[in-house]
């Protein structure tokens, strides 16, 4: 088969480069939390250039990723539909796609997902209640005006608590799509081995899976409804600096609901630090982790080898392995 040189590995590469020998309609689950550019714009993504303070900032006190511009999205659109056409490709009918996001440029991924042929089924929203408010005030501003003080002074009370328009962000988007089912849910199924729920699967206080939780304890009621475990001290591991390290019981949350088959191949073509591979070999599926970042790269393969499966029930996928033959 193509995709057994990649199965159950980790690779250093360039995604659109390396997703071009992924075979056909062979992967059941992409998840992935994409570079969005928003301190940089473009896809040259340079690990110590990013994580280099004096290239995130244009002004010091603004937070990294808030430098506003219109062409990030449009930028990051084009990028991201030249990704999601080749993910459309290597997916097979009804295999779903998650990609996490950041709330301003959640419709350009969206849209981009959509153009590719996908269906947007809904939208997850991770939940949490710790993050750097990013509104900045203008008092340095004022400071420079060509006036005298009484006059900046006015104007400083008059806009006292009035800042740029960035809220605190607690919560972090999820595209969940599909590429279309093969004639009917049960047909796609029966053939595929995916395209359907696991509705067995349980978040909160053993409540219906739902599109919104939290790893964080918020309240009484939200905790019932929406809590995922809390992630160990342990889990991200003491030598990973990525900026952007998930919780591991989100991938599997998001697995679990998805992988039917025992054989499930779970691609994530931007690994970082691994936790969609990790969640992956966790639970017993098969997967494939993609990134240009060989430092990443290194971190996540640490990880990895850190991670004992719950099962040993992983089989390597068969070209096709039909759901009617087990039923008979």
């Amino acid at each position: 088969m193509k995709n057994e040189k990649f199965l159950n590995k980790i690779i250093c590469a360039d995604a659109l480069k390396l997703l071009s020998k992924i075979e056909n309609n062979s992967i059941d689950i992409v998840l992935t939390d994409p570079p969005y550019f928003l301190d940089k714009l473009d896809n040259n993504w340079n690990h110590e250039k990013v994580s280099n303070k004096s290239n995130q900032y244009t002004i010091k006190s603004l937070p990294a990723g808030m430098r506003f511009d219109r062409e990030q999205g449009v930028r990051f659109y084009k990028w991201y539909f030249d990704i999601a056409k080749e993910l459309y490709r290597v997916l097979k009918p009804g295999g779903f796609f998650f990609s996490f996001s950041s709330p301003r440029l959640y419709h350009r991924m969206a849209s981009a997902i959509d153009d590719a042929g996908f269906e947007i089924r809904d939208a997850f929203l991770w939940l949490y209640t710790q993050n750097q408010a990013k509104a900045m005030g203008l008092n340095h501003l004022i400071k420079k005006m060509n006036a005298d003080k009484k006059t900046k002074d006015k104007i400083k009370d008059r806009l006292d608590g009035w800042k740029t328009p960035q809220i605190k962000s607690c919560f972090e988007p999820i595209t969940m799509a599909q590429k279309p089912a093969d004639e009917t849910y049960l047909n796609n199924m029966l053939k595929y081995e995916v395209g359907l729920f696991n509705t067995n699967v349980k978040i909160g206080d053993n409540m219906y899976p739902a599109n919104v939780f939290t790893v964080d304890r918020i309240n009484e009621l939200i905790d019932k409804t929406f809590l995922l475990p809390k992630p160990t001290k342990s889990e991200k591991g003491s030598y990973n600096d990525h900026k952007t390290v998930k919780p591991l019981a989100i991938c599997e949350y998001l697995i679990k609901l998805t992988a039917f088959s025992k054989s499930a191949v779970v691609l994530d073509p931007f690994v970082g630090s691994g936790t969609t591979v990790l969640a992956a070999k966790k639970l017993g599926k098969n997967y494939i982790g993609i990134d240009s970042n060989a430092k990443y790269i290194k971190i996540a393969k640490r990880r990895l080898e850190e991670v004992k499966p719950e099962s040993s029930n992983r089989k390597a996928p068969k070209k096709t392995m039909q759901l009617e033959l087990q039923l008979v």
